[in-house]
């Protein structure tokens, strides 16, 4: 293995949520710039923007190596008994070798929601040994069991806990992992390195990124204050070293002259990680006529029997029409997605909730016909290609409003109807005035002054710091005149637009034919019982999923 080239495996980006401060788009072009040409990423415990990173990384022309920095529980992932989030888990860092891997990463991601949750969502080594086959394991930071161990001084309680992973994973996919930072304890590293000499393992090398340039340092130690609620300048606040940010390749091996093999090795892990995301299968569930008969004849014979009632007389206008759509519906494979719908707005009627297509699903004469919808495309002139473009693969969507009090309800029926439910995740971003309200707040700027400035950013759906600063006098005087508002400001702009938090997508919903964890990672939000995609709308969709609104 040559001993020039590094490749970061260990990378929390906006997706360890007010932890990591990494947008993807900054992170290709930082890479690109070291001369980088794969990179991974390893948010806490989940895989929020796994597709996302994939798909950019691919635009980018970079290897994404897909992981997750998982949180595992010292005994069983069932146990809740922990009095603090420090016992009741570890750190472990897990890579997808492959297509199996993925897939095992979709299931354990999962299970740390749905199974897991204390504190964080966690797993533990039985679900690990059940789902193992494609990952790449090394130890964490020294928060990882392995090194915390070392870390104490039991190189005994080390060894078997990195005993009882190479059992799981074997010597080929199990790696220790070191790492140096400004005031890590040296004989930590040594610890470690003894322990994979005398077990036969590999080292592996990380650095534990949280924002991407040495600079950065100041913006992300705000971000983790609002995290916690603390003053940046609180001396009881969560620190981060400063060095965690993504070193240049000559770098990263300064910083291991005792374990060149530790640089070396994050080539080789990158080298054999090779997962491509299949985007182009379609997962949509298949509805079952009662009556026995394909989707397309029921859908077809359900059509013309509503015709008959909305129009009377079945017009050559309407049968050329109606016979347009349910071509282009049957042929893309589309009937049963209708069935679907019509059938939970059937169930809603039935239970006395409003409900009603809106948006360009009002212009076919299917849904018309289906009554998802009284709005006549005939007598309007609507356009079924607003709805269906013949000419586009993409899936149909209609919009459909409902009471939003039982709602619920609505889920719950087509939840026990067709099984593999689940909501859609969406995430809040740090707009303009919010981030700058936020840091203002651990800066500690007084709150009548903090009020003043965010509303002195101009109200815009696209509104930034910078073009707020061009737009606003006032606010323009203030950054260059005071040194507070300066720094404020140049932090805010540093964290404006990152992921700051989850939550439920008002209306999302999806649907598939198979178990969604075979597709897609699923999230529990703390307290709520409502299974939800981890992630969110758009990239549910381009695995192939059905959504609808």
């Amino acid at each position: 293995m040559s001993n020039k080239g590094f490749t970061h495996l260990h990378l929390h980006s906006q997706y360890s949520l007010l932890d990591g401060a990494i947008q993807f788009e900054s992170l290709f072009e930082r890479c690109k710039e070291l001369g980088m040409d794969s990179v991974a990423v390893t948010d806490h415990g989940n895989m929020f923007g796994a597709v996302e990173f994939y798909m950019k990384a691919k635009a980018a022309e970079i290897k994404p190596i897909i992981g997750i920095e998982a949180y595992i529980a010292p005994g069983s992932r069932h146990d809740k008994s922990k009095s603090s989030i420090s016992d009741a888990a570890y750190h472990l860092v897990l890579l997808a070798e492959n297509q199996a891997g993925y897939q095992n990463l979709l299931k354990l991601a999962s299970i740390g929601y749905l199974e897991g949750f204390y504190y964080r969502p966690r797993i533990d080594k039985e679900v690990l040994a059940q789902f193992n086959e494609g990952l790449i394991c090394s130890t964490a930071c020294i928060k990882g069991e392995v090194t915390a161990a070392v870390a104490s001084g039991d190189m005994k309680a080390a060894k078997a806990v990195a005993e009882s992973y190479l059992k799981i994973f074997g010597p080929e996919r199990f790696f220790i992992e070191i790492q140096r930072h400004k005031d890590d304890d040296p004989n930590v590293r040594a610890g470690c390195i003894e322990l994979a000499n005398k077990l036969g393992v590999g080292l592996v090398a990380t650095n534990d990124v949280h924002f991407l340039n040495a600079d950065d340092y100041e913006a992300h130690n705000c971000l983790t204050c609002i995290s916690t609620g603390k003053l940046a300048s609180d001396p009881e606040r969560m620190v981060y070293p400063p060095g965690v940010y993504l070193k240049s390749s000559d770098e990263m091996r300064e910083m291991f002259p005792e374990a060149p093999e530790a640089c070396d090795n994050t080539l080789a892990i990158a080298a054999r990680c090779n997962v491509e995301i299949d985007l182009k299968t379609r997962h949509a569930p298949r509805y079952t006529p009662p009556d026995g008969s394909t989707p397309e004849d029921y859908l077809r014979r359900l059509c013309y029997e509503g015709a008959k009632e909305r129009y009377g007389e079945i017009t050559d206008r309407v049968t050329e029409r109606m016979e347009r759509e349910l071509q282009v519906i049957q042929s893309k494979g589309f009937s049963s997605y209708f069935l679907i719908v019509w059938d939970f707005c059937n169930y809603s009627r039935s239970q006395n909730i409003p409900v009603g297509a809106r948006g360009s699903g009002v212009g076919t004469i299917v849904g018309y016909c289906l009554g998802l919808c009284n709005v006549d495309p005939l007598k309007y002139d609507l356009l079924f290609e607003r709805f269906m473009d013949p000419a586009r693969n993409e899936m149909p969507d209609i919009d459909i409003d409902m009471c939003q009090v039982h709602r619920p309800d609505v889920i719950d029926y087509v939840r026990k109807k067709y099984g593999q439910v689940a909501q859609i995740i969406t995430f809040g971003t740090m707009k303009a005035k919010m981030v700058l309200r936020d840091v203002c707040r651990v800066l500690g700027v007084p709150l009548a002054e903090a009020d003043r400035l965010c509303k002195l950013v101009p109200f815009a759906l696209d509104m930034t710091l910078d073009k707020a600063l061009e737009t606003e006098p006032e606010l323009k005087t203030a950054y260059e005149t005071n040194d507070l508002t300066r720094k404020a400001i140049d932090i805010g702009r540093r964290l404006e637009g990152l992921a700051r938090h989850s939550s439920v997508h008002a209306a999302g919903v999806v649907i598939a034919d198979e178990p969604l964890t075979n597709f897609v990672p699923l999230y529990k939000a703390s307290g709520s019982d409502d299974v939800i995609t981890q992630y969110e709308g758009p990239m549910v969709e381009k695995c192939g999923l059905l959504k609808m609104d």
